[in-house]
């Protein structure tokens, strides 16, 4: 992983991050089970370093029905967002993740932990990433329609504060979705 590590470092599309001495936000440990992709690492976790480190991080594992320890110390969980930078602040929130960089990256990542059964895609971007023409026509849909990703797939709405209103104008996500989302996450986790 080093090796990876230090190929994004040193291409020259990351070239603004690596002098200023950033690294890229990413976790690939070769026991993963679950890999959470997400859109970027938020200016919190950035310069903290510890990729969901915020309110949504925080929200995310209450959904995964985790705690830190398991999240961050059990290796059982991969991070591979859309961009492993913070992308900087935009009109209505964070700017999305450069095009391109999941293309080049995330594969070679994936190859190192071979042991994954699940991905979890957190967001639109990762959603057409991974999902494709097999999306629907809008995040909601695709996440209402969740089972017919899985085993391999579940997709996800962002965690975020921000998303209150849509966490309570679509009550079946916490009523339906969520029980499933814990259910499949212990199932793999205790295996």
């Amino acid at each position: 992983m080093d090796t990876i590590k230090k190929a994004i470092m040193a291409d020259d599309d990351n070239d603004k991050f690596t002098k200023k001495g950033i690294e890229p936000l990413f976790a690939a440990p070769k026991t993963a089970r679950i890999i959470i992709v997400g859109q970027a690492p938020g200016i919190v976790a950035q310069e903290t370093r510890l990729y969901w480190n915020d309110r949504s991080g925080v929200r995310l594992r209450d959904w995964l029905g985790v705690d830190n320890e398991t999240f961050y110390h059990s290796g059982l969980f991969g991070i591979i967002p859309m961009d492993f930078y913070y992308p900087g602040k935009g009109k209505s929130g964070d700017l999305p993740p450069r095009k391109g960089f999941a293309a080049k990256w995330h594969e070679p990542l994936r190859k190192v932990m071979p042991e994954v059964e699940l991905t979890i895609l957190v967001g639109r971007y990762a959603q057409e990433f991974y999902l494709g023409k097999a999306c629907h026509s809008n995040l909601t849909q695709t996440v209402q329609h969740f089972k017919d990703y899985l085993p391999n797939y579940f997709p996800l709405v962002h965690p975020s504060p921000r998303n209150h209103l849509w966490l309570t104008q679509n009550p079946w996500f916490e009523e339906e979705l969520l029980p499933v989302l814990q259910q499949r996450v212990a199932m793999i986790l205790t295996k």
